[in-house]
This record gives structure tokens, sequence and C-alpha cells, in this order.
């Protein structure tokens, strides 16, 4: 975990949404499930609520004022404070391409609005595991596979 959460009993959510009510729902709903939600209302908002926070996850919708979520996503993982958080782009477009294109961003996974939310929920969850297995592996040295083939 980061150095901001260590304080943390549950995982940081942030939640960036610039409609205010889905804002809203979705941190009602985190909350309910037991998470704590930050709020950015904006892709810049969202930078600096992920550098200050260091969030152990980011809701990211795409189409964002000021700057949107693409650049906020690319940004984010180009800044070696922030690339190791995990970030789930949400998005009214259903489009295969808004899909491929939020990976090539840096989004690690990609969920179409309105969802359900327990989907939503799920989705983190999932995330926060994976991301968590993954720490654990880089931080033993033990856990890391080594290939026994000799190379040529």
């Amino acid at each position: 975990m980061s150095g901001s959460a260590k304080g943390r009993t549950q995982p940081l959510v942030l939640v960036v949404e610039d409609y205010q009510d889905a804002r809203e729902m979705y941190t009602a709903y985190l909350q309910f499930s037991g998470f704590e939600v930050a709020e950015a209302g904006n892709g810049i908002e969202a930078i600096e609520k992920t550098l200050a926070l260091l969030p152990d996850i980011v809701l990211m919708d795409l189409a964002l004022p000021r700057m949107d979520g693409w650049e906020a996503t690319r940004r984010l993982k180009n800044d070696p404070r922030t690339r190791h958080i995990p970030i789930v782009a949400l998005t009214g477009h259903a489009l295969a391409g808004h899909a491929e294109g939020a990976r090539e961003a840096g989004c690690d996974a990609f969920v179409t609005k309105p969802c359900l939310p327990d989907a939503l929920v799920e989705e983190i969850k999932r995330l926060l595991d994976a991301h968590r297995g993954n720490a654990e592996n880089v931080k033993d040295p033990a856990r890391t596979p080594r290939s026994t083939k000799k190379r040529s």
C-alpha cells in the first residue's frame, strides 16, 4: 500500500465523474459497500486528488470537462507516483473501440454506464485483489516464478 494508505482501514476509491447525481450515487453505494470514497469532478481534479490521496483505485469517467478522462489516465499512468494505481474507465459508450482506447490510455478495466452497482463493486474488488497479488509477488522474490530453462 502507499504511504497515505497506512492509516486507512478500508480501500479508498476515487470517483471521477462530472455529473453530480451520478457521482453521489456511486459514492453512497461504495460507502455502503465498505469503501472509503473521495470525489473529483474533472480530469485536473482527478490528477490533483490522486497525487494528494494516493487512492487504492480510481473510477474514471472518460467524458470530463477541463481535461478528459483519457488524458488524465495517460498522465496518471505515466507518473511513477501513481502508475501502480488501477484505473477503471466509466463511460456511456459501449463501442468496442472505446474499450480498446481506454486500455491503450492505461485503464485496467472498462465499465459501461449505466451499470449495476453490484457489478461495479465486484469489478473494483477483482482489480484490488489482482493488484494486491501483483504487489505481493514483486515484494517477495521467492514467489516470483523463475525459468529453469537455459537460454542458448
